[in-house]
């Protein structure tokens, strides 16, 4: 078995989690949008980043609605949701610096999502040159920045848009 030692994702491990529902509707109820992870919030959908990333910055944009089809949205969440995509690329790409990006959604439970009955998009930055031998060799992935300065870059590069307000450094920039 392969290593790598993570100390921050103790806080994780650790955290007081007594609820057996969703977690995607459970986390943005708690009114603790750093503790959670939750960099942005809109209308109808948060940017939340991901605690297992495939890389610094993986994020996810998940709609409040809990429903895992996505012909389930009504077009003004559809919409909302597509904006706040938009809007978590150019935050990874101002805040991280990335070279690109990949986005995509895990809809049923046979596409391989851990969680498949609430719908989410990921979207993880892309470097050049960000796969090495590490995953190659060893099937090991390298994750190079902890996760609370992630959230550092991203909350600052979505403050920084336009039409947004900044409640402060622990809570979730608003879209408006």
């Amino acid at each position: 078995m392969e290593q790598v030692f993570a100390p921050w994702r103790i806080e994780w491990v650790e955290r007081d989690d007594d609820g057996d529902g969703c977690p995607f509707c459970e986390l943005p109820e708690r009114n603790a949008d750093r503790e959670s992870r939750i960099v942005a919030r809109s209308e109808h959908a948060f940017c939340l980043l991901n605690n297992a990333p495939y890389n610094p910055g993986h994020a996810m944009v998940i709609p409040y609605r809990h429903t895992g089809s996505y012909p389930d949205l009504d077009d003004e969440a559809l919409l909302d949701h597509s904006r706040l995509v938009q809007r978590t690329l150019a935050a990874i790409d101002d805040g991280l610096d990335s070279d690109g990006a990949n986005t995509g959604m895990n809809l049923g439970d046979s596409a391989g999502g851990s969680i498949d009955d609430h719908l989410h998009t990921h979207v993880v930055p892309r470097w050049q040159g960000d796969t090495n031998f590490m995953p190659v060799v060893s099937d090991t992935k390298v994750i190079v920045e902890a996760i609370d300065d992630t959230y550092d870059h991203l909350h600052d590069a979505f403050a920084a848009q336009d039409g947004v307000r900044d409640p402060g450094p622990d809570e979730a920039i608003v879209i408006e």
